[in-house]
């Protein structure tokens, strides 16, 4: 019995600190409505006036219409949005209740002090049921607009936790499909590498195994530093040249290596680049890398014969990728022979 007397007190006393400042209005206004009432009534100023009894009292009324109205609102509305009907409904059925519920206990409090008398006469009654009423109508206004006001911002930290998670679970689905994209990419230039040249294949191999726990350990991140991810960037070209030689050339212009980038991305642009351009000796495949404001990654377009057509998915998941994490899209150009994808630097505020 007293655990349950205890955990009641908790959870009131927490209610009490949570609506804290709500409350502290209720009692502000409630203390200048009784200073402005004694001023009317009294027709002067002394020290009773500003006395915060009658304050006090009307915070405790005034609790039991609180109590009434969630009581209704509870049960007649299901939503946060609710119609003028229903607003009228559940407003004047607490009105009406705590408008009984008041008569009720001043009528029990004169009966033990037999003043029944004097506070249920018609003249005081009507007085004491249009005060009432009144104070209904004010205080139930601003506990309407407090309550939705509420239930309106736990929507919203919903609403964005579940975006948030939506998001997560997009991004770790384009991550999942570019991983297998990268791994076998690799294991092919492998497999060609060891009938051609198995030091070099060694060599490759021992550089994969390198730049793969990156990948593995990026691919956990939403962003990276822009200067790891042009340390990995180059390691992951020099994998390039095992197979091309000098057909792929990569060029970094870096005028600014503040910020962040989202994990990945410049491999697969490099990639990409190698993928669908014809590079050789003679005519190579220069690859710029421009960073200042923004990240510019720049191809001459040479495309291979009989190339096979791609899906293209892997720029669509980076675009995805970017639409996700930052308010600013990523802009991919194909114009005179040259290709380009242009990029934000991502700025993370701690």
């Amino acid at each position: 019995m007293l655990f349950l007397i205890f955990d009641a007190m908790k959870k009131l006393l927490h209610t009490l600190y949570v609506n804290r400042y709500f409350l502290l209005f209720i009692l502000l206004f409630a203390y200048f409505q009784s200073i402005y009432i004694r001023i009317v009534v009294r027709g002067g100023v002394n020290a009773y006036v500003f006395t915060p009894d009658a304050a006090f009292a009307a915070l405790i009324s005034v609790s039991i219409l609180f109590l009434i109205m969630l009581f209704f609102i509870r049960k007649w509305n299901t939503s946060i949005v609710f119609g003028v009907q229903e607003m009228i409904k559940i407003f004047s059925a607490s009105l009406v209740t705590f408008l009984i519920v008041t008569h009720l206990i001043g009528f029990v409090i004169a009966f033990f002090f037999d003043t029944i008398e004097r506070n249920f006469n018609q003249q005081t009654l009507i007085l004491s049921t249009f005060s009432i009423f009144l104070d209904g109508i004010i205080y139930g206004s601003f506990f309407l607009v407090y309550y939705y006001f509420q239930q309106n911002s736990k929507k919203q930290k919903q609403l964005i936790s579940y975006n948030q998670t939506i998001s997560e679970s997009k991004i770790n689905q384009l991550k999942t499909q570019l991983n297998p994209h990268f791994l076998f990419n690799n294991l092919n230039v492998l497999d060609q590498l060891i009938e051609e040249d198995k030091d070099k294949a060694s060599d490759f191999l021992n550089e994969f195994a390198d730049i793969y726990r990156y990948v593995l350990q990026a691919s956990e991140q939403k962003f990276i530093s822009l200067k790891e991810e042009l340390i990995f960037a180059e390691n992951y070209f020099r994998l390039i040249k095992h197979k091309y030689g000098n057909a792929y050339q990569l060029n970094i212009e870096n005028q600014n290596s503040d910020g962040y980038i989202v994990p990945l991305t410049l491999q697969l642009l490099i990639e990409n680049a190698v993928q669908h351009n014809l590079g050789t000796v003679k005519e190579p495949i220069y690859i710029q890398i421009n960073i200042d404001r923004n990240i510019n990654v720049i191809n001459n377009y040479i495309p291979k014969r009989n190339a096979k057509l791609t899906s293209g998915r892997a720029l669509n998941n980076l675009k995805e990728q970017y639409k996700l994490l930052t308010k600013t899209p990523i802009k991919i150009e194909k114009a005179n022979s040259i290709f380009s994808v242009n990029l934000p630097i991502i700025k993370i505020l701690n």
